[in-house]
């Protein structure tokens, strides 16, 4: 059990440092609109990811469904990471330094991290991968281990996302607005760039991995 739980804490370490768009997202958001802003995106974020691992030991209907539209859910996904990162291209930049959170904006920064993730199939596949790699030589997925294994992924992805946005955070007091600006560009660049490779994979190779 406890090697399970160490396992499992390791790859959340892992994957909360993937550079990714989310990655980006997390911590422009928490430099410009604060800590729980970021937090709020994480929390998307896992919930996204908790739906996918559920598919990936469960879902063996949803799994026929993802392969025989698989392009329909890629391009959708493309197209939100496009528009996203457009939106962090060309909208204007403004620094928050209220220190109480707001609720209603936070829900859409929770649904952004949400939203990021679940229309992109390649995170479906890498949760696929995983689950296989708890497959035994009976070939059954060990059930005992699944709650822990899963469960130490997650809350350590979270953990590690919320101290990213705590130190972004503080990082925010001290930035200037120029700098702002252009992590915003970078941020901006490497999800269209992201986007851009998955409609390539998806429309030119014919697969994500």
């Amino acid at each position: 059990m406890l090697e399970t739980i160490i396992s499992g804490v390791g790859l959340g370490i892992v994957l909360s440092f993937v550079a990714g768009p989310v990655f980006f997202a997390l911590l422009k958001t928490s430099i410009e609109k604060g800590f729980h802003a970021g937090v709020s995106l994480a929390g998307g974020v896992v919930i996204a990811d908790l739906i996918y691992i559920s598919i990936a030991l469960y879902g063996s209907s949803f799994l026929r469904f993802e392969n025989q539209y698989r392009t329909q859910i890629g391009l959708t996904g493309a197209l939100i990471l496009l528009s996203i990162g457009c939106y962090y291209l060309f909208n204007k930049v403004r620094l928050n330094y209220e220190s109480s959170p707001s609720t209603s904006r936070n829900t859409g920064y929770f649904f952004k991290g949400f939203l990021m993730c679940i229309f992109n199939p390649s995170l479906l596949i890498y949760w696929i991968t995983i689950t296989s790699s708890m497959i035994s030589v009976s070939g059954q997925i060990e059930a005992a281990k699944i709650v822990p294994f899963f469960s130490a992924i997650l809350i350590t992805q979270f953990s590690m996302d919320s101290l990213k946005a705590h130190y972004a955070n503080k990082l925010r007091y001290k930035i200037k607005l120029s700098g702002l600006i252009k992590l915003n560009r970078i941020a901006g660049m490497l999800i269209i760039i992201f986007a851009l490779k998955l409609l390539y994979d998806l429309l030119i190779q014919g697969h994500l991995l």
